[in-house]
């Protein structure tokens, strides 16, 4: 039997607002996959830790504080510190579209803005977690 995609969505930052995170969360383990909530506040030390403790499939990150391109930078480095770099990203939330190539030349595998369906979520989710 082949196992569940395993999932961690977290919150790093001082953004305090995790409605949105709580609702990818809610939606991917009704879609079947395991996921690991890290909570508010989270250092990007310690999700590459949780990442890598949990044994995650992909990291989501939520982020709304306008921090985005220094934090997931932050993150990609320590996982690559980790030797984790493996482990693929998405992120979603207030992301200005002209840091997005940005970003996705990082190493961001995708992001999602506010008013992407939940449905394409949970389907990219998939195809990156499962390598294709």
């Amino acid at each position: 039997m082949k196992r569940k995609l395993r999932v961690l969505i977290g919150k790093v930052g001082l953004d305090g607002h995790d409605v949105g995170a709580r609702l990818v969360a809610r939606s991917l383990s009704d879609a079947g996959m395991e996921v690991v909530y890290t909570g508010l506040r989270q250092t990007p030390e310690q999700i590459v830790m949780a990442a890598i403790e949990e044994s995650v499939d992909l990291i989501g990150i939520s982020i709304l504080s306008g921090s985005h391109m220094i934090l997931l930078a932050e993150i990609i480095s320590l996982l690559q510190k980790h030797e984790a770099s493996d482990i693929p990203i998405i992120a979603g939330g207030i992301i200005p579209a002209e840091d997005i190539p940005e970003l996705k030349e990082m190493g961001v595998r995708e992001i999602f803005l506010p008013e992407t369906p939940m449905t394409e979520i949970i389907e990219h989710v998939r195809t990156i977690a499962h390598g294709i």
